[in-house]
């Protein structure tokens, strides 16, 4: 967090910071309140424990800047990386994402081999059965303009919190399906390569996420077959108000 608002603080534009608890047991909210110390650019929102995609949904919903990124808690990809996205607004793109994928250099800092290897077969699969053209669709790290936003995460049908709180953690690819309905609504995408450092606190479990993942995917294919996704009525141009909202999912 102090990093964070320390960062933003130094930018030309206006900032929001969004932080969404997913249910925690720990002392997250009292200490991210802590260290906001009354500031009203920080905004906390409690949710029950539904898992990183509708804690994401939420705080991407309530954002009011007019570009709203999200990124992971832990700074995996440093804040400092959306320096790499915000100029592809200003060339029209829609949603701007970053990857870990296509920049010529090392940007899986501290990976190990097993999880890289995982991660390419996931992204082969993906391109083969939901999202052609895009080399790394799970980065945490993505920026979008609000009315983006606004019209994707409420079509989403998976992770929607419909089935109420769960147990345990959750790593799931809604991803996919947010891209996945970006491409079929003609918003214009441009993937960005950005450093990203593992973190040995990763919940990832190699076997039950893996299935769940390819799971989500197929999901997402299936709904689209059954013509369950409402493609029409895309949003008017988006406006010029430059302010960017950052959205730190716990």
């Amino acid at each position: 967090m102090r990093r964070i608002l320390d960062y933003l603080s130094r930018q030309p534009y206006t900032f929001e910071v969004i932080v969404v608890d997913d249910g925690s047991t720990d002392r997250t909210v009292e200490r991210v309140r802590a260290v906001a110390n009354g500031d009203p650019r920080v905004i906390v929102i409690e949710n029950p424990h539904y898992g990183k995609g509708y804690t994401v949904r939420t705080g991407m919903l309530a954002a009011r800047g007019a570009i709203a990124l999200f990124t992971d808690a832990d700074l995996s990809t440093p804040i400092e990386e959306i320096e790499r996205l915000l100029p592809y607004f200003d060339e029209g793109y829609d949603v701007v994402i970053g990857s870990r994928e296509g920049g010529g250099r090392n940007q899986r800092i501290g990976e190990p081999f097993y999880r890289h290897l995982m991660g390419r077969v996931f992204n082969f699969i993906v391109q083969f059965i939901a999202v052609r053209g895009i080399q790394d669709t799970q980065c945490g790290f993505k920026a979008m303009r609000r009315e983006a936003a606004q019209d994707l995460f409420p079509r989403l049908r998976l992770h929607d919190g419909s089935t109420g709180p769960i147990q345990g953690s959750m790593v799931t690819a809604f991803d996919v399906e947010l891209l996945f309905l970006a491409l079929k609504r003609g918003y214009k995408i441009k993937e960005v390569p950005v450093e990203w450092y593992y973190s040995n606190e990763s919940k990832v479990n190699p076997l039950k996420d893996s299935w769940r993942n390819l799971r989500d995917v197929l999901l997402v294919r299936w709904n689209d077959l059954l013509g369950r996704y409402d493609y029409s009525d895309k949003p008017a141009s988006p406006p010029s108000e430059r302010q960017v909202s950052n959205l730190g999912e716990q």
